[in-house]
């Protein structure tokens, strides 16, 4: 089978990969052509464009590209026509991808698969009458989506397991490298782009400052961004920094500060408390739009999953050093600490041991033979 594979950042080009080898498993015929990354590149195929060629962010940046993104668009759509692939297998980034499959359906007769769903939940809920039109197929990551897009929307969905799940799992059986301590380490996950990180790390090393001599502070690097990045930063603190180790972290960690996103379900896998930190401009302003205009309760995974609050999230009017610091120390021992590690066990539960790129590539698979 001829797969064509378009994903528009790092965290899809890593997801992509291991369905494309999970592919390759089922499929001894596959081909694969991408708009991808290096990881993709790895599995094989012919990338037509890395996804930093598309990867642009915010309203400001997209504007400043937008003939590049449009220019990139179309030599998409005009390549996935003149390949003529079995199937196009969007994953996530749906400002892209729901034009294109809007193109592939009007134009084609190739199925649309979508793995890794958008969203909508939280933002741009009106996209589901794309995606209904658009996407044969779709495959999610998160079990409370379900719920969403077949009970509220009738639109019938497969959820596939957790990748993120599955490569804890998977990093916990082969063993991980164990970073300096005696677990007496409290861990900072400030983000993964520059801006996060310039807004939350400062106020998470002022927090535990006070701990610095009974506990190993340290930050996990982002990928991507570089050491002098965080330097300024760090001036004053005893934290060190570590790079590409960030499970080793967790695995020794005894809590942690972590900005919102997939981190927060990774803290909450590996087992170590935490406080969800995420500063915001204007926090009032953000505070009244998370309240009116987001369809979630929640910003975090961890809480999303469990449908209730496991974690405490310090977002807008509520993120402030003193609050991270009183919520850091319910954490660090007793009854709050305990409620929170049950909690944890839910989570698991709900997003449970399926692998999901193995299950996804095998309904794909299926589909297409049948």
């Amino acid at each position: 089978m001829r797969y064509y594979l378009i994903v528009g950042e790092a965290s899809g080009d890593l997801h992509a990969s291991h369905l494309m080898h999970s592919l390759k498993e089922i499929d001894a015929n596959a081909q694969f052509r991408f708009f991808g990354g290096d990881m993709m590149t790895a599995v094989g195929g012919t990338r037509v464009r890395h996804y930093k060629e598309l990867a642009y962010m915010g309203f400001i940046p997209v504007l400043l590209h937008l003939p590049t993104i449009l220019r990139n668009m179309k030599m998409c759509k005009q390549d996935i026509v003149a390949w003529q692939p079995d199937c196009v297998v969007l994953v996530d980034y749906p400002g892209f991808n729901l034009k294109i499959a809007e193109y592939v359906k009007s134009h084609t007769n190739i199925p649309v698969f979508y793995y890794i769903s958008p969203k909508i939940w939280a933002w741009k809920e009106y996209r589901i009458k794309n995606i209904k039109r658009d996407v044969d197929e779709l495959y999610s990551i998160l079990p409370f989506e379900v719920d969403f897009f077949e009970k509220k929307h009738n639109y019938p969905i497969h959820y596939v397991g957790n990748p993120t799940a599955d490569e804890v799992r998977e990093f916990c059986g082969r063993g991980g490298a164990v970073v300096r301590g005696d677990d007496r380490i409290i861990a900072l996950l400030a983000g993964s782009r520059k801006q996060e990180i310039k807004d939350n790390l400062p106020p998470m090393l002022e927090a535990v400052k006070g701990y610095e001599n009974n506990y190993q502070i340290v930050v996990a690097g982002a990928p991507g961004i570089a050491p002098e990045y965080y330097q300024e930063f760090m001036k004053g603190s005893q934290a060190e920094i570590v790079f590409g180790k960030t499970y080793d972290l967790l695995s020794k960690a005894h809590a942690a500060l972590v900005t919102s996103g997939t981190a927060t379900l990774e803290t909450c896998l590996f087992g170590v408390p935490q406080v969800v930190c995420y500063k915001t401009p204007l926090p009032q302003i953000a505070g009244f739009v998370r309240r009116h205009m987001l369809k979630v309760k929640y910003v975090s995974l961890v809480n999303l999953v469990a449908g209730r609050e496991v974690v405490k999230e310090l977002v807008a009017e509520s993120f402030s050093v003193a609050n991270i610091r009183t919520e850091l120390a319910k954490i660090l021992s007793g009854d709050a600490r305990e409620e929170m590690l049950e909690g944890y066990l839910e989570v698991s539960r709900a997003l449970g041991d399926e692998k999901a790129p193995d299950n996804a590539a095998r309904m794909m698979y299926n589909l297409l033979n049948n």
